[in-house]
């Protein structure tokens, strides 16, 4: 349970219907089910110690009363263990019948949930036989206990943070206004429902938007657990459908027609900092009671790490779907487009001016500022893409920026720069044979400097070509090209450039330009590099990666410090699992330790950053997303790094 994971099961036991003696049995079996995978939390289907399809039998003593033996045996059986479990009995209060929703642990019942609403249309009758839960709490006196009863109950753990659960029970989660909404503001961020919802056709997409969409809309965990085989088919059918969702994201889902389990580790910790992160969401725990509980093992064996089966994507940033990717693809060049657009109308400028390398990043900025002229009404030729080539230039980039300039119809302008930057490099005192960062600057910033000046020659914006991943890590010339007059590209991660000039190059190729998507796509096989550093052998001699690491570990690192907080010893072991078998341990706190290095050292870097369209949900721009100390220390981040190394 370390980094604030918890082992989460769904299960539908095997039934047979006004059977209680069975059904509780399978209750205790799959309550063993769950010890054994390490489940700290069980949902088991709605009414599945009588069977939901009762009928009229929920109107007989007999049955009633078998539901509550069951439900002591089921308490005896959980003694001793951690897991939570959640099933639903016909209860009888006051003369009247509950679907009542049992949350038992460790020999107690914490509390008792009636389901607040009733379908009673189409094939549903349950107002036949049951009555709907007020909102006020009672407290009743069952096998001896005091327990309380009522839809306001929220279950919370004490020795585990943020293991804070409510319940809604089948239908509770299909109307208009779910009490999981109630719960998640009064503090709850899991959802069990246990559920009894038949099978028709088209039904389980539904069933499955619902889940998602609730547990995005609450920023929960939502466990739902569906009846199974085993309920009367008279005029149903019921498939097993269980769902555990995370944030709108499906963690787990069973196959359908088959009682079984699923299980899933929820992250509570990213559940509460994306709360924490939302400003809008409104804690309301006005009529809530909380009723508390603890796992015995905790305090027996101390916090036990979680071995974490749920996937872990190792691009954060870029959709695994092909179909997906390329949608977000399009989206992304609308927004930089549209962004850059409203700029030029703005300023009444008709020109643009960048400088174009052949490698990724100015690709990416010339092709969406094309976008932008078409979309503004104006002529491409008003973009001037300058070449500038020096020490570090190739043949084959520099062949491409011509090619690729021609092929848009954009104005090509070269500008060599090696006699400027020599004389600089004279007038300052500073040996050509010696390739240090002050050799590499003054090439970066006499390119600004170029570009800067033909903008005020032609009355052009100068426009920005670095990328989000750059920014963060400060691998940028401070007034050099870290500077310009809007950044384009400033909130696209590295891992998702590529992405978008292939995308612009299978457009190309689907229109039929040939010649286009060709050099497109051999810019996407040239290694990234600043192409500062004199060539070896007529080929790129400093690769970005080999000096300050890959790009997909640090995208990885830079979205999950930005976007929820994780500490560091959280994001090596999501590393660990995202890039089982391509990173050792010891190469992924290698590169963490530079990219929280470089993160809190470049900060001044991004405090003075140009203007930028926003494209995802994380960026580093000091106006929004990261306001954040230039002078911060990154002690507290690399002591736990070094703790760590040491293990």
């Amino acid at each position: 349970m370390q980094d604030g994971f918890l082992k989460v099961m769904a299960a539908t036991p095997e039934i047979r219907v006004a059977d209680c003696e069975f059904n509780t049995e399978g209750i205790i079996g799959a309550l063993q089910e769950a010890k054994r995978a390490g489940a700290k939390l069980l949902v088991l289907p709605e009414l599945c110690i009588t069977g939901y399809t009762c009928g009229d039998l929920f109107l007989q003593n007999v049955l009633t009363e078998a539901a509550l033996t069951g439900l002591s045996r089921v308490r005896e059986a959980t003694v001793g263990r951690d897991t939570v479990v959640v099933f639903t009995l016909p209860f009888l209060k006051d003369n009247k019948l509950y679907n009542t929703a049992a949350v038992v642990q460790n020999g107690r019942i914490l509390g008792l949930v009636p389901k607040t609403h009733l379908p009673n249309y189409s094939e549903f009758y349950e107002a036949r036989h049951f009555v709907p839960g007020t909102g006020r709490t009672e407290y009743l006196f069952i096998f001896g206990e005091e327990v309380p009863f009522g839809t306001k109950l929220l279950f919370c753990c004490k020795n585990m943070e943020n293991f804070v659960f409510g319940v809604e029970i089948c239908e509770d989660l299909w109307v208009a206004s779910p009490p999981s909404g109630a719960l998640a503001c009064a503090g709850a961020l899991l959802i069990v429902n246990p559920s009894a919802s038949d099978e028709t056709t088209g039904k389980a997409e539904y069933r499955r938007q619902l889940v998602s969409s609730q547990s995005a809309r609450t920023v929960t965990a939502y466990l739902y657990a569906d009846a199974g085989e085993g309920e009367s088919t008279t005029d149903l059918v019921f498939a097993a459908h269980n769902l555990i969702a995370e944030n709108g994201t499906i963690l787990a889902e069973s196959k359908r027609f088959e009682n079984g389990s699923i299980t899933a580790e929820i992250d509570l910790e990213k559940l509460a900092a994306e709360r924490r992160r939302m400003t809008t969401y409104r804690v309301n725990a006005a009529g809530f009671e909380k009723i508390y509980f603890q796992l015995p093992s905790i305090e027996k064996e101390g916090v036990k790490q979680i071995v974490l089966t749920r996937f872990v994507d190792k691009a954060p940033f870029v959709p695994s779907r092909e179909d997906a990717r390329a949608a977000r693809c399009q989206e992304i060049i609308a927004i930089q487009a549209m962004g850059l657009k409203k700029r030029l109308i703005h300023t009444g400028t008709k020109r643009a001016i960048l400088g174009i390398s052949g490698g990724l990043d100015s690709t990416l900025a010339l092709l969406v500022t094309c976008r932008a002229f078409e979309l503004a009404g104006l002529d491409k030729e008003g973009i001037f893409s300058v070449t500038m080539p020096c020490f570090g230039t190739t043949g084959r980039t520099y062949a491409n920026a011509c090619t690729l300039t021609r092929e848009l119809g954009a104005t090509l302008f070269e500008r060599n720069i090696e006699e400027s930057v020599r004389l600089h490099l004279s007038e300052i005192g500073h040996s050509l044979s010696v390739h240090d960062v002050t050799y590499e600057n003054a090439q970066a910033r006499e390119r600004t400097q170029i570009l800067m000046d033909m903008a005020n020659q032609h009355n052009a914006l100068v426009i920005g070509t670095g990328d989000m991943s750059e920014l963060a890590l400060g691998w940028a010339t401070y007034n050099g090209d870290h500077m310009s007059m809007y950044g384009v590209n400033a909130s696209v991660p590295k891992t998702l450039v590529r992405y978008l000039v292939e995308y612009f190059a299978r457009e190309a190729e689907g229109e039929g330009k040939v010649s286009l998507s060709k050099v497109l796509l051999d810019i996407l096989d040239t290694p990234v590099s600043p192409e500062l550093l004199p060539p070896k052998d007529g080929e790129i001699a400093q690769k970005t990666e080999d000096i300050v690491g890959p790009y997909e570990l640090h995208d990885f690192f830079l979205y999950y410090v930005t976007r929820f907080g994780f500490a560091p010893r959280k994001i090596c072991r999501l590393a660990l699992r995202a890039f089982e078998g391509e990173y050792d341990l010891a190469t992924i706190l290698k590169w963490l330790g530079v990219f929280y290095r470089r993160f809190f050292s470049q900060q001044f870097k991004r405090s003075c950053l140009p203007d930028g369209p926003k494209v995802g949900s994380v960026a580093v721009s000091p106006r929004g997303d990261l306001r954040m100390p230039s002078d911060a220390s990154v002690a507290l981040f690399l002591a736990q790094l070094e703790e760590l190394e040491k293990m």
